[in-house]
């Protein structure tokens, strides 16, 4: 079976080589030369050498040959059609889920020879859809690999080429709603229904999440502290999951029937694979478990190797764009690690004799090792964090993750019959899940439970970490070894997170603009003292999420003030998520807008954290460590960019400007009516826009430097030249996070 194995994994290899580093054009042509290498390299070594070589040759190139035969005749005609409008013939492909802007569904296109997946945008009328139902839709046709000039993946290494955007009323058919194949959707959505109607409206999210891998409904401040205390991994419906459902039926059928238990088992594990949705998760569990039961009745060892590169094989023959997708790669990553390491230390514990509590204890810890070995470095890269406190998480949940799953399964299996009994059954699962989310709120509390990237020496630390246990394992002298490598582990650790906080400590003023994409969050440090000038971003960015890493990195566990220029999403729709991670004592906000749904969130952020709120009518000053913020009451009239607070930090002779998203007349009306010093740094109002920081402002602060907070490829077409022309004739040298990230700034 290991011959299997090099041929997938050769697949595989060619697969991410097309996706990450070979120009689509080159890809015929690479082909040829692998088949060719591949046959010379095997005539020139011996029998079993040969056919490895051979094998290894034919799957990268038969993964060239695909990955260009995919894109050309799947993904090219989508994007043949991008920008354009039409009305075309869609079938529902799975239920509608609600929106901010009305409805989206996934559908298929039954026309133009278009294959593959598209979602459509539409009214909320469209909620009452249901799989394989049509719609004759006139719409907008774009591209869903690039979205407002940026790159992505979401949604291509999901199977979905494009992004649909109604332009007029759609008419909708039965066509083959109710038909067999649509069967997996509704009995995910009948699924769905009874977690709603048994389970507490407390714990209903995390049980829809850790049964249905359907984390919508989950909380941002569940979610968050999930994720905090690397516990998040819980509600993706995983090879735990798999693992439980085949117990279950193995303990129903018995294990000694091995035909009636594989035939009864596979396609129930297909049907549960494709009711959660077919993640690359559930996928390789589910491809993987099909192996083990399917090797003794072909007489053949399980050789799990084989296994997960087979399950690899399978979805990037179904889709090679999901080589890219986060999910797959920790998935796998993971399983590698359980495979390679976790096997091996599970054997040198069996070696010794040892109680229960230590077996359970060491055991626990082994596997999260195994986990980590891998994921480290793409949780790093993709997250921007390392969770330290994941062993002590997994020891302490996993096995209450695994009961609450299991009884939760057995309580909607038995729903489906009789509800009124799953009403009593949901008690145990409700309570494993409550004690899951308070573990995480606890456990995401301890400082120092996480380490983030922004702090740049962490990127060398882990380089070296990874260099240090390399050597370890090819320098096999010394019994110690590995125990000395931990200790200097922790130590470099401790130093890389010392040489990131201490400078914080150090200076007059910290002034640092955070890139949040489309969006603004500016950080201001005094002595260890901290304030935050609004906190939101319009990109795929969580301002959130940005901001609280980079303050916990710098050692920032709450903030002393809060500051919020105006209501709108792209300065302050970061909150929720910042403040389930960061504490605050105070927000200061304009007292506009009393009926504006973001005022009311942000009131009862407040409210729910316990922060004190002042709303500024008048000039205010607020002290800052060395620095003070004086805060002006919005001077303009209209709408709400035109009624922005502005803040002005200063310490000592240095002076920084914020004015929020005020055009050129509300600035004017600023200057007018308040005493403005000579600013050495001046955060561009709007974003770069062509109608704010106008010449007046300009020639009355007269900055020394300007900062464009904006975002990469943004559809709004900031900073316009306009104001990036006027900014360079006031003499002030111009910095973007568009295109200098983080832009720190430190007054001495």
């Amino acid at each position: 079976m290991r011959r299997l194995a090099t041929f997938c994994l050769a697949f595989a290899l060619g697969v991410f080589a097309t996706q990450y580093w070979l120009p689509h054009w080159l890809l015929p042509y690479a082909a040829a030369g692998c088949a060719v290498l591949g046959a010379l390299w095997a005539w020139s070594l011996r029998e079993d050498a040969r056919r490895r070589a051979a094998l290894i040759g034919a799957g990268l190139a038969l993964a060239l040959c695909w990955d260009w035969a995919y894109v050309r005749y799947v993904q090219e005609p989508y994007e043949a059609l991008a920008g354009t409008t039409d009305t075309l013939t869609l079938e529902v492909a799975d239920y509608p889920a609600q929106t901010d802007y009305g409805c989206r569904v996934e559908v298929r296109v039954l026309e133009r020879g278009l294959h593959g997946k598209a979602i459509y945008y539409g009214k909320e009328s469209l909620l009452s859809l249901e799989p394989g139902m049509r719609l004759l839709a006139p719409v907008e046709i774009n591209s869903s690999a690039t979205i407002r000039d940026t790159a992505v993946t979401t949604h291509t290494s999901r199977g979905v080429y494009a992004l649909l955007y109604a332009r007029g009323e759609a008419e909708a058919s039965d066509g083959n709603a109710g038909a067999f194949r649509y069967l997996p959707q509704r009995l995910s959505k009948r699924l769905l229904d009874i977690v709603e109607r048994s389970f507490p409206e407390r714990t209903r999210p995390f049980m829809n999440a850790i049964l249905l891998g359907d984390r919508y409904e989950l909380s941002t401040e569940d979610g968050t502290y999930l994720s905090e205390a690397g516990l998040y991994h819980v509600t993706a419906v995983s090879g735990l999951h798999c693992a439980f459902l085949l117990s279950l039926l193995s303990f129903l059928i018995g294990k000694h029937r091995r035909r009636l238990l594989s035939a009864v088992a596979i396609p129930v594990l297909i049907l549960y694979a494709l009711t959660v949705g077919a993640t690359p998760s559930v996928v390789r569990a589910c491809v993987m478990l099909i192996m083990l039961l399917l090797a003794p009745l072909f007489e053949r060892e399980s050789d799990p190797p084989t296994s997960l590169a087979f399950a690899l094989f399978l979805i990037l023959t179904a889709n090679p764009f999901a080589a890219k997708s986060v999910s797959l790669q920790l998935s796998f990553a993971a399983m590698a690690g359980l495979i390679l390491l976790t096997a091996r230390l599970y054997e040198r514990i069996r070696a010794k004799k040892r109680g229960r509590l230590a077996w359970f204890v060491l055991g626990s810890l082994s596997a999260t090792a195994g986990a980590l070995v891998f994921t480290i470095p793409l949780t790093a890269f993709y997250f921007g964090n390392l969770v330290l406190i994941a062993p002590l998480s997994n020891l302490l949940c996993l096995w209450a993750a695994t009961l609450t799953f299991a009884t939760g399964l057995v309580t909607v299996l038995v729903g489906l019959l009789y509800l009124p009994l799953a009403h009593y059954l949901a008690y145990l699962p409700h309570l494993g899940a409550l004690y899951l989310l308070t573990a995480a709120r606890y456990l995401a509390k301890i400082p120092y439970h996480a380490v983030y990237f922004s702090n740049s020496y962490l990127k060398y630390w882990l380089v070296y970490v990874y260099a240090m246990f390399g050597a370890c394992l090819l320098f096999k002298q010394g019994r110690m070894r590995y125990l000395t490598a931990s200790v200097l582990a922790a130590a470099t650790l401790a130093l890389a997170v010392f040489l990131n906080v201490s400078p914080m400590h150090s200076g007059a003023l910290h002034v640092i603009a955070l890139d949040v994409g489309q969006g603004q969050s500016v950080v201001l440090c005094s002595k260890g003292a901290a304030a935050l000038v609004d906190c939101g971003s319009k990109s795929y960015l969580n301002a959130g999420d940005v901001t609280a890493d980079y303050l916990k990195g710098i050692g920032v566990n709450k903030l002393d003030y809060i500051v919020l220029s105006h209501y709108h999403a792209d300065h302050c729709n970061g909150l929720p998520v910042l403040l389930a991670r960061i504490g605050a004592k105070r927000l200061v906000l304009p007292d506009v807008e009393e009926g504006d749904a973001e005022r009311a969130e942000v009131l009862a952020l407040a409210e729910k954290y316990g922060i004190a709120v002042t709303f500024v009518r008048q000039t205010d000053a607020f002290p800052l460590g060395e620095a003070v913020l004086t805060v002006y009451p919005p001077a303009g009239e209209g709408d709400m960019n035109e009624e922005c607070l502005a803040t002005l930090c200063t310490a000592g002779t240095f002076d920084t400007l914020f004015t929020g998203d005020m055009d050129a007349n509300s600035e004017y009306m600023l200057i007018a009516t308040n005493q403005l010093p000579d600013v050495e740094v001046l955060m561009a109002g709007h974003h770069g826009s062509r109608y704010s920081t106008g010449g007046d402002l300009l020639a009355e602060v007269t900055p020394e430097v300007a900062i464009v907070s904006c975002g990469r490829g943004n559809s709004y077409g900031h900073p316009h030249k306009e104001a990036l022309w006027r900014l360079r004739d006031a003499g002030a040298e111009v910095y973007r996070t568009d295109l200098q990230g983080n832009i720190h700034i430190i007054v001495d």
